[in-house]
C-alpha cells in the first residue's frame, strides 16, 4: 500500500509538471507536449492532478475531445480503485 501511495504521488507530480509546462509552452507559442503523452501520464495515474489543474490554470478545459478522454480515464480510475478496495474483480 505504501508503494502505491508513493507511486501515485510521484506520477501525479510528473503529470502536473508536464501539464503546466504545456500551458507555458502554449502561451509562449513554443512546441507543445503531445496530447498522447499527457493522456499517457493520466492513464498511469496522473489523472487526479491533471483534472484539478485543467480548471485551476484553465488549460485544455475548452477542448471537448481532450476533456472527454480525460474524464473517461478518471472514470476508469475510480471504477478500478473501487474494485480493488472492495474486491469486485
Amino acid at each position: 500500500m505504501k508503494f502505491a501511495i508513493t507511486y501515485l504521488i510521484i506520477i501525479n507530480l510528473l503529470a502536473g509538471i508536464l501539464f503546466v509546462a504545456d500551458k507555458h509552452r502554449a502561451t509562449k507559442g513554443k512546441r507543445r507536449i503531445p496530447e498522447s503523452i499527457l493522456h499517457l501520464f493520466e492513464l498511469v495515474g496522473g489523472i487526479f492532478t491533471v483534472i484539478f489543474l485543467m480548471f485551476i490554470i484553465r488549460h485544455k478545459n475548452q477542448k471537448m475531445s481532450y476533456k472527454l478522454i480525460s474524464f473517461i480515464i478518471l472514470a476508469l480510475w475510480i471504477f478500478f480503485s473501487a474494485a480493488a478496495v472492495y474486491n469486485f474483480y
